[in-house]
């Protein structure tokens, strides 16, 4: 088993020019392999806008199935060739309905599995109910050439049922492909610092190190305002990028010693599923 291994996240703006933005993504993750990275994140739905800003039925037209997916096929190329591995945002139709999806590809080239967004956000500039349906593959986790990896999608990571049950199923890292900014009905209501810092909550009390890659740059009327992370297993930020700066940020994660970390803290050795009822029930029974 591989013990210590670099995780990488993405950041960078999007333009309506889906080939400028693949190969942007593309140029970032040979970039990142550069630097020692194994384990590399981009943002979520990364091949354009973040086109649920507004309702439009042509918006439908972005997707594709995963087989025979150019993007995915193309990121599978990639991977293998620099032997890392890489989460795939990608817009998904399968059959008569669509899916926020990532595909999960490992070092090989091979995709190992996808996962489709649990929560679906639906509110002023983010209207993800009207395009995708709620995923119904669980969640899960996925065993590459470089660890145990979860990955949640942007509303999911606000969640921290979601994290606990990747960890539970083995997780050694989670990872949050990202598309959060300004709130178009509120502008004074700025989200970068409870956003980072449920997250960080995960990273506590799972004791697993976090990623999150977010896009930056604005689109119509929403800023997405970056500052993408990586925190460690006791939820220190050990890197981070800004408002508004493209590139990508690289942090070395023990694996070894994060699994003794979490094994000395007792979360998992002192849970209590038979009082947490409530968790799996829509209202609480009192």
């Amino acid at each position: 088993m591989i013990e210590k291994i670099t995780v990488a996240a993405i950041q960078t703006s999007f333009s309506e020019d889906k080939a400028a933005n693949i190969a942007r993504v593309a140029d970032l993750v040979r970039e990142a392999a550069d630097s020692g990275a194994q384990i590399i994140l981009p943002p979520e739905l990364f091949e354009g806008y973040y086109f649920c800003r507004e309702e439009k039925e042509q918006f439908f037209d972005w997707a594709h199935p995963l087989e025979g997916h150019p993007t995915i096929a193309r990121f599978q190329e990639l991977a293998r060739e620099l032997g890392v591995v890489v989460p795939v945002s990608f817009f998904e139709k399968a059959g008569q309905v669509y899916y926020n999806s990532v595909a999960i590809v490992d070092a090989t080239g091979s995709v190992l599995g996808t996962y489709r967004k649990s929560h679906i956000p639906d509110g002023p500039g983010y209207e993800e109910k009207f395009y995708f349906r709620p995923g119904n593959t669980g969640f899960r986790v996925w065993q590459t050439r470089f660890g145990s990896i979860g990955v949640g999608i942007c509303w999911d990571q606000w969640f921290p049922e979601s994290a606990r049950a990747m960890v539970l199923m083995g997780a050694d890292l989670l990872l949050y492909p990202t598309a959060i900014g300004s709130e178009p009905e509120d502008p004074r209501l700025n989200t970068k610092d409870p956003w980072q810092r449920v997250m960080l909550g995960h990273a506590v009390a799972n004791i697993v190190p976090v990623v999150a890659a977010n896009r930056i740059g604005s689109e119509g009327d929403q800023t997405f305002y970056g500052h993408s992370f990586l925190a460690n297993h006791l939820g220190d930020k050990v890197a981070e990028l800004g408002s508004s700066e493209e590139g990508i940020i690289c942090a070395a994660f023990d694996l070894g010693e994060i699994a003794r970390t979490r094994a000395s803290f007792g979360f998992f050795r002192d849970r209590r599923p038979e009082l947490y009822r409530e968790l799996v029930t829509t209202d609480a029974i009192l």
